[in-house]
This record gives structure tokens, C-alpha cells and sequence, in this order.
């Protein structure tokens, strides 16, 4: 088991992977570590029934490809239920393991050695798992994506856990760190308090331009929606 862990920390070294990628922090960090070592054909994107809104997130599609673009690499996106979703999901990898995968890289920090649902799947369609954070301090994970330079827009917050609507919109910087902090929040949002999502960085050729649009709530959530601003695009 131990061997196991190793390689799930340090699996994208030197192979073709397939990353799993929601356009938040976590996923955006992950693969850039898995990029510095190994060599990325694609992003797997999964949407929910209708295809309106990523599955993660709840990132519409042209958000995620102009990230996609930005970064340069392909999107493998596919629409499921709940009750589908497996499927679906190892119907990509398999996809991508006949274009090249080797490995699937996700941004898990926490994941449990027992039952990992990712390490199931990628079993089933042959490849292998990297989770580049795997068991990375939180203060420190989010310190090294700030200190590398990418930028985040928080997008959805769960006012039951300390957040606030006045977060939506927020960018994740030092003095913003310490203030989630202060107010008793994991600085990742690995407790469930918060979403971002990255529009620029040392692995994006260029911004993504967005829109921000009207609030929504809906139960013990807040969601700043976000549109793809194309008059910024062409200026």
C-alpha cells in the first residue's frame, strides 16, 4: 500500500495523462505540477444532464474551453446523471487511454487511501492515478498557487460555513488568506466553504475574460455566475 501512495503523489512523473478539471484552484494546481513533470493530451470536463453547467462547478462549457484554450489543450466532456456518472466518467478515460493517457491527474488534497473512488475508476479503464497535492498542507497548497501567480474569481460560497455573499467575486490573495483564517475557514475550501474559478497564471497563454453577472441563492448557497466577456476578447 505504501509503494501506492508514493506513485499517487508523484504519478504524472514522466507519463501521458488526462487531468480531471473542474477550472478552480485545486485542478488548475494540480496540473500545473503534473505539466512540469509528465505531458498532458487533455482535460476530462463532466456537465450535468443538460450540459448547461460543469458538474463540479457548475461552470458553464464556454467558461471552461476558454481556459482550455488559454492553457492549449482539449476538452473530453461528456453530460450525465448521477446514476450514470461512472460510467460516463470511465467511458472518457478510456478515450483518452486510446489517444495516449497513461494516467488520470486530479487535485485532491485529502483523498483517503481506502475506497478512493478515482483510484476504482482508473483501475477499471487501465490507467493508473496522480494526485500531485495528495496530502499537501492547505495553508501551503494555496501559498504556492498564489505565490505562482494565478488568479481566481470565487464563485460559489456555502453561507452555512462562515462565508458570506460579500466573498463572491473575491480574488485569492495573502491578505484574503488570512482573513478566511481569521474567521475560523480552511483557506482551500476543502471543508466545502467555497469554489473559485482560475482566469489566468503561468499556464494560461492569455486571461479569460469574464462577466460578472447577478447573484443567486439557492438553500445555504451563493453563486456569482459568470459569462464569457467577448467585447473584452476583442479589444
Amino acid at each position: 500500500m505504501m509503494t501506492e501512495m508514493i506513485d499517487w503523489k508523484h504519478g504524472a512523473y514522466g507519463q501521458t495523462f488526462i487531468a480531471s478539471f473542474s477550472g478552480g484552484k485545486d485542478s488548475v494546481l494540480a496540473l500545473y505540477k503534473a505539466m512540469k513533470v509528465g505531458k498532458a493530451i487533455g482535460l476530462i470536463v463532466m456537465l450535468e444532464e443538460k450540459g448547461q453547467r460543469s458538474r463540479s462547478h457548475g461552470m458553464p462549457p464556454e467558461i471552461i474551453r476558454a481556459q482550455a484554450d488559454s492553457i492549449g489543450l482539449p476538452v473530453y466532456t461528456a453530460a450525465a446523471s448521477w446514476d450514470d456518472y461512472e460510467t460516463v466518467f470511465i467511458g472518457l478515460l478510456e478515450k483518452a487511454k486510446a489517444q495516449g493517457a497513461k494516467v488520470l491527474v486530479t487535485g485532491d488534497l485529502d483523498m483517503p487511501v481506502q475506497d478512493c473512488w478515482h483510484d476504482q475508476v482508473t483501475r477499471k479503464a487501465g490507467l493508473k492515478l496522480a494526485m500531485p497535492l495528495w496530502e499537501t498542507n492547505h495553508k501551503e497548497a494555496v501559498d504556492e498557487f498564489i505565490n505562482l501567480g494565478f488568479k481566481t474569481v470565487v464563485v460559489t460560497v456555502n453561507l452555512s460555513l462562515g462565508m458570506t455573499e460579500d466573498d463572491l467575486g473575491r480574488t485569492l490573495t495573502p491578505e484574503y488568506v488570512k482573513e478566511l483564517e481569521d474567521r475560523g475557514i480552511d483557506p482551500c475550501g476543502e471543508g466545502g466553504e467555497f469554489h473559485t474559478t482560475v482566469i489566468d497564471g503561468p499556464i494560461f497563454k492569455r486571461p479569460v475574460p469574464v462577466r460578472k453577472c447577478r447573484i443567486l441563492k439557492h438553500g445555504e448557497y451563493a453563486f456569482l455566475p459568470l459569462e464569457l466577456d467577448e467585447t473584452a476578447k476583442k479589444r
